[in-house]
């Protein structure tokens, strides 16, 4: 389940769900939001396909596997439409086009369908947690710099000339980026490590 969230991470290694990170992500509430939503839908999905993996016909699966989607994207869809009307509006049109993410669809199809209820569970909470982690982030730094605020709550006082670039879509891809670059550059300093590691360990000897 771990594995999603930093050596998996669907965002920032697997460059999955890069439509929503970059578009809603303007506020730390947003990101969360919307990983928030995405978690329901994923592990939803995953236990119910998980569920009927071997009573789905293989000629159909991929349109069912839309089809428990979007049935939970709408259950989503309606509750924070009815809970929550001033999120739902900020994430728009982008709570609906959940059903075509292509992380959810895709561990339907390399996970859920092929393993039982409880690993497919695991998986999609790790996957669904470390989309969330790269939301909140991506929303947490943007707006920071973007408007000196964290969830709506000021941090700098009014002597702060905020960032705007950085709550505007531009502001998206150059906190990915940079975002993505670190990541990149951690794990080559792992990968590295390991493989020094690995080299001066002694080999073993025969008797």
């Amino acid at each position: 389940m771990a594995k999603g969230v930093w050596r998996e991470n669907p965002v920032f290694v697997q460059l999955l769900g890069l439509c929503p990170a970059l578009a809603v992500t303007n506020s730390a509430i947003n990101g969360l939001a919307m990983g928030a939503a995405t978690t329901f839908v994923l592990v939803g999905s995953s236990l119910l396909v998980s569920s009927l993996r071997n009573i789905i016909p293989k000629q159909v699966r991929l349109t069912t596997f839309i089809i428990v989607i979007a049935s939970f994207v709408t259950v989503t869809d309606f509750t924070l439409q009815a809970l929550a009307p001033r999120i739902h509006k900020e994430l728009g049109a982008f709570i609906a086009l959940i059903v075509v993410n292509c992380l959810i669809l895709g561990r339907q199809e390399a996970f859920a369908s092929r393993h039982s209820v409880r690993a497919a569970g695991a998986d999609a909470l790790g996957m669904s947690t470390g989309f969330t982690f790269a939301l909140l982030l991506l929303g947490a730094i943007r707006e920071v710099l973007g408007s000196g605020a964290l969830f709506g709550v000021s941090l700098f006082g009014p002597r702060f000339e905020p960032w705007v670039i950085m709550i505007l879509p531009p502001g998206g891809f150059i906190a990915l980026g940079c975002l993505l670059a670190l990541f990149a550059y951690v794990q080559e300093r792992r990968r590295q490590a390991a493989q020094r590691s690995g080299a001066a360990a002694p080999e073993p000897r025969l008797a």
